[in-house]
């Protein structure tokens, strides 16, 4: 799967919004993700005129999940 690819892939369409970036479910981080799909054609603008997108990940529990790409958490060292 290609997280860039233009069509969403069919799991997406049942994707929860999730408020912390992880798993609703079982609280999985994205990088346990089994599929990952970006929305980079649908970019939304925000009140400081950042892009954000919709990132989709297909958890290993089978929940699917979104959550917006400014909202993922700073890398640690």
């Amino acid at each position: 799967m290609d997280p860039f690819s233009a069509a969403p892939p069919d799991w997406t369409e049942s994707a929860a919004h999730a408020y912390e970036f992880c798993c609703p479910r079982c609280q999985a981080s994205p990088r346990q993700a089994q599929a990952v799909w970006i929305n980079r054609r649908a970019p939304v603008i925000s009140e400081d005129y950042q892009r954000k997108w919709q990132e989709f990940y297909q958890c290993q529990c089978g929940q699917s999940w979104w959550a917006w790409s400014r909202d993922r958490p700073a890398p640690s060292p």
